[in-house]
């Protein structure tokens, strides 16, 4: 498996706007590919056998149109879904998330590479509103989406699973943070963010996921 230098470098990071139907969005976009089929990697973001062993658990309904639930407490509904190639769902945070319908969606989408291999870009767009973002700018989503890529990236190239609790409290896991922070930092200011707001966000961030220890 790679280390966590070279995982990091494997996504391209993106910051952007869009729209949700709540209103105007910003993005965060990774982009990385995956030496998997289309198929394995349609199936291991849409079984929940398979969710559970990268993301978290899952409860519900994931047909289109199903609602659905993670153990995290994030939940939504499944929007699109298109095998092996589009899956785009609500995303929601906690039960007071549903006195704001609307404000979060994750789309993935999927594209056969040319050496039978898969690029993989995900795009989280959420309300620019957010409470989170002003101190945590796109490493509030984005670091965790890190997160979770490289724990899906462990599981199609040999099946294993990554303890998360335990990988983010080890000396791997924390560097793979810090770093993560730190590209979502540069994607910031790629998108014209001031430079003192990122580093305050970037700090914050950090700090969030890579707690100072006892």
């Amino acid at each position: 498996m790679k280390d966590v230098v070279e995982e990091l470098a494997a996504v391209r990071r993106t910051m952007g706007t869009g729209s949700v139907p709540a209103g105007e969005a910003y993005t965060v976009e990774l982009r990385r590919r995956y030496d998997a089929p289309i198929g394995d990697v349609w199936d291991a973001i849409t079984s929940p056998e398979r969710l559970q062993r990268w993301l978290k658990p899952v409860t519900g309904d994931l047909r289109l149109g199903g609602d659905f639930e993670l153990d995290g407490g994030e939940h939504g509904e499944v929007l699109r879904c298109e095998p092996p190639r589009l899956l785009k769902v609500s995303w929601l945070y906690g039960p007071e998330a549903d006195d704001w319908p609307g404000t979060s969606e994750v789309e993935v989408r999927l594209a056969e590479g040319p050496d039978g291999d898969t690029e993989f870009e995900l795009i989280h767009a959420a309300v620019i509103g957010e409470p989170s973002f002003p101190i945590y700018g796109p490493g509030a989503g984005g670091v965790g989406w890190d997160l979770a890529l490289l724990s899906l990236a462990r599981l199609l190239a040999d099946g294993s699973t990554l303890d998360h609790d335990n990988f983010e409290k080890s000396p791997e896991g924390r560097e793979f943070s810090r770093g993560s922070a730190a590209a979502w930092g540069q994607a910031h200011l790629a998108w014209g963010g001031e430079p003192e707001q990122v580093a305050a966000a970037v700090e914050a961030t950090t700090k969030f996921y890579v707690p100072d220890q006892a």
